[in-house]
This record gives structure tokens, sequence and C-alpha cells, in this order.
């Protein structure tokens, strides 16, 4: 009777171990994937953080950064100057971790899920509308500061300085997505408020660098005649052009909702994600 208990205590033991053992393995297994899964090749993610977007509940905070966030992407928080101050560390893991390339190609893949379903009229008109700021080419690599992000008011003089450059970066996911909408022969029209006498030859310049490399317009503000136009206003006015030249807008894409809102948004609107500003 001895042996045969020690057989049976053995046999549990052998089981204890074998239930330790696979969530171990499943533990390292996740730890591996999420370690590949971090490395993205694109320059704006160079710039490593050390922790995870998913710590929104930052030490002392009174506010749950990511439900910030989300009432910032989904329109309900409006007219916020600067990110919140609890908020600076969350947003910068957030755009130097995987989680904001992670949700531009998510928004890319939908639109081109849209866009292929789509029945052209093939006359050289089907028109496909980007933003440039954000959207295209990104200025993250201006807003980041000291190894972090960092909220601050917005300096006209500074952030000239840096578009002067050329040197930004693509949105994550947007390049693929605007080669894509070329093979289907969709017509590209940029329309972004960049100003037409001193960043037209950059703009084309830093557009081309990157691989947008051909479009039917694009369009910038007349710091004469449309400076005093809110975004809202501009980017309806400029779509109401390209619609007055015959164009159907089929897709429109912005990281801001004054992007998307106001007359002649388009078929279909897709927003990117960008938690760093607020323009109206």
């Amino acid at each position: 009777m001895v042996y045969i208990q020690a057989i049976k205590t053995n046999h549990i033991k052998k089981k204890k171990m074998k239930f330790l053992v696979l969530p171990l393995l499943f533990l390292l297994a996740t730890i591996t994937a999420t370690a590949s899964r971090s490395s993205f090749p694109n320059p704006i993610h160079l710039l490593q953080s050390e922790s995870s977007s998913e710590d929104h509940n930052v030490a002392n905070a009174t506010l749950d950064c990511l439900s910030w966030r989300l009432a910032v992407e989904t329109n309900n928080l409006r007219n916020w100057a600067v990110i919140p101050d609890e908020c600076q560390v969350y947003v910068g893991h957030y755009m130097l971790g995987h989680q904001y390339a992670s949700d531009c190609k998510y928004v890319a893949g939908l639109a081109y899920d849209y866009a292929k379903g789509v029945e052209l009229v093939g006359d050289g008109k089907d028109a496909w509308i980007f933003d440039v700021d954000d959207t295209t080419l990104s200025n993250a690599p201006y807003y980041y500061v000291d190894n972090s992000y960092r909220a601050k008011d917005y300096n006209s003089t500074e952030f000239v300085e840096w578009e002067l450059k050329g040197e930004a970066p693509a949105v994550p996911g947007i390049l693929d997505l605007y080669n894509k909408l070329l093979e289907l022969e969709f017509k590209i029209v940029f329309i972004t408020g960049k100003d037409e006498t001193t960043l037209r030859n950059i703009t084309e310049y830093n557009l081309k660098n990157v691989g947008f490399h051909t479009w039917e317009k694009l369009l910038l503000r007349d710091s004469t005649t449309e400076a005093s136009l809110t975004k809202v206003e501009y980017k309806s006015k400029k779509r109401a052009l390209v619609v007055a030249d015959g164009y159907r807008i089929w897709g429109n894409m912005g990281d801001q909702w004054s992007d998307l809102l106001g007359e002649n948004p388009g078929n279909r609107t897709f927003k990117a994600p960008m938690p760093m500003f607020y323009l109206k």
C-alpha cells in the first residue's frame, strides 16, 4: 500500500509540473512575439520608448489617458490646445511603440478594402484625396524632444523651420495604401494647409523623396487670400475646386476631423490617428 501511495504521489507531482511548464512556455512565446513586433523600419520608430503604450494610467494621474485619446480620435473632445501633463508620457509611448504604426496600418487596410470595391468610371476623374501633414508625411520627429514627446504650444516659426528641412518620413502604412490606389487607377489629390509660396518646392521634394512620386493635384494654401479661413473652410474650398474640375471624390483621408468635415467630403472618409494636436 505504501508503494502504491508513493506512485500516486509521484504521478500527481508530474501532472502539476506539466501545468506549470505549459503556462511558462506560453508566456515566453508571448514575450518573444511582442519583442519582434515592436521593431519597425520606419524612421519614426527608430526612436524606441522603454514602456508600453498600454501603461495609460500614469502614476498619480487623475486622467485615464487611453480614454482621453479615444475622446480625441472620435472628435468627442474638441478645441484642446496641448496634451495634458499627465498624458505626455503615455502619448510618447503610443507614438514610439508599436501601437501608432499598427493603428495607421489598420486604417489604411480598411481604406484599401473599401477602394477595391469601388466601380471606377475610368475617365481619369476618379479621385482619392490625402491630407499631407501627419497623414502622408509625419511630423512626429518635430515633436520628439529630449528622448520623449513633450506637450508644447504651436510655434509657427519653429514648425516652418522643420518643414523646410524636407525630412519628414512617411506615415506608417499610408505609402503602401497610396501605391495600391495607383494600381487601382485612382487619381491622387493632395490638399494641405502648407503655404503655397514658401513650401511648395520642399513639399514636392519631401513627398517624392519618401515615395509619393506622382499625383494629379497638389493644392496648397494661398496666404494672401486664404489665410483667414478655418481649416474646415479651407479644405471645403479646395475640395470644391476638385469637384468643379469634374473629379469624383471616392475617398478622403486626413488625421484631423477638420480634414474630413465640411462640403464635398467624399463618398467615404478615413481618419488617421493623431493625438498630438487639434486643428479646427
